[in-house]
Order: C-alpha cells, then structure tokens, then sequence
C-alpha cells in the first residue's frame, strides 16, 4: 500500500467527467499517488460514473482512491477507503463497515480532542484545517500551525492539512509536520496541473 505521506489531490464538484479525469491524470503523472473523490453536488448514477473511472485511472498509476462521505459508494467501486467529516457518521460503524484493510479518514477542523478520538476509533489518518483562506470553503473554522506542533507531538498517525494550501504556504505546514497536503484549486485550476504536482510532491523529498 502507498505511504500516507505527500500530496493528496481532491477533486472539485466537476460534473465534466471528461475534463475532471484529465486534469487528474495530469496531478497523477506529476507524481500524485492519493487522490480523493469529492462530489456533493451531483446525482448518486453520476457520481458512481466519476467515482467507477477515477479507480481505473488511480491503478494505472499505482495511486490510492479515498472516497469522500459515501461509504456504499467506496465499497462498490472498490475503493482503497473513505474519508469521513464531522457528520458524516460514526468512525467507529466506518472502520467495522470497512474491514482493515481499507483506509478510514476523519475530518478534525481545529480540534485536537477530536483527533484524540478519531485514533482511538481506528482511522488511519486525521485531517485538520482550514489553515489558510479557501476558495472552496470561505466560510471554514481555521486552524493554527500551533495546533499542527501540538498534534504531531501527541498523535502517532499522519497527520493531513488541508484548507486554501497553494504553492506559497505548503512548506510552512510541511516543515511544522503536515504528512499529507490536500490540495484542490491550486491542482485542478492550475495552468499546469503536472507541474503543480511534481512542485507540491517535492516538498516531501
């Protein structure tokens, strides 16, 4: 299985399947190896379609699949896991639904009591954000690079930012302890996505 460590792509709410699996190839030829699929806005048949093509791809390159909120969806396309946030469901259900040998995500905000429990219920990595301003969710709670020392300190599993994180700012999560960087607009609306991941996957060494 592929180290919870680098850049993690997630996908924009595109419902132009053809252009959302060109751009993603690009991020994956950039030397990407997790992508998530993210969709709220669309119909259930649509995002199975998404979701069904972006596994092909995501194998051909060798790279993991994590599933956003729909944990029937990852098991039918055989995704390699979900991603769960605050209220999408219990972690505990999550991590029973899905066996151990699928990766099991949870979305902590700025709280690291919530990461506390989230280890303890078995997820395989915590996520934690916004870190900077987002285009995707202005409205997000913020969450500090204090808080990132803190949670490195304390927790034994990778540790994921997330939140309004371009080229400009990724170091400075990286160096404080960040092991995974997800990333959505300064990937899929960059004028060279390829490029903007082999930058963003240097980071990592």
């Amino acid at each position: 299985m592929t180290t919870l460590r680098g850049l993690y792509a997630v996908t924009p709410d595109w419902n132009d399947s053809k252009h959302l699996l060109a751009i993603t190839e690009a991020i994956l030829a950039g030397g990407c190896r997790i992508v998530q699929y993210r969709n709220k806005t669309t119909s259930d048949c649509h995002r199975q379609e998404q979701a069904g093509a972006l596994r092909a791809l995501t194998r051909r390159h060798g790279a993991l699949l994590i599933v956003n909120d729909f944990i029937d969806l990852a098991l039918q396309v055989e995704a390699d896991g979900v991603h769960l946030g605050g209220d999408d469901g219990d972690l505990g259900a999550a991590r029973q639904r899905l066996g151990p040998g699928k990766i099991l995500g949870a979305s902590c905000y700025d709280d690291l009591a919530l990461a506390r429990q989230a280890q303890a219920a078995g997820v395989d990595y915590v996520a934690f954000g916004s870190f900077f301003p987002s285009q995707v969710k202005p409205d997000a709670r913020r969450a500090s690079l204090d808080l990132l020392r803190s949670a490195r300190r304390e927790l034994t599993l990778p540790i994921c930012a997330i939140g309004g994180i371009d080229l400009g700012n990724a170091s400075s999560l990286v160096e404080t302890g960040a092991d995974l960087l997800a990333v959505i607009s300064a990937l899929y609306e960059a004028g060279d996505p390829k490029a903007a991941a082999e930058q963003f996957a240097s980071l990592f060494g």
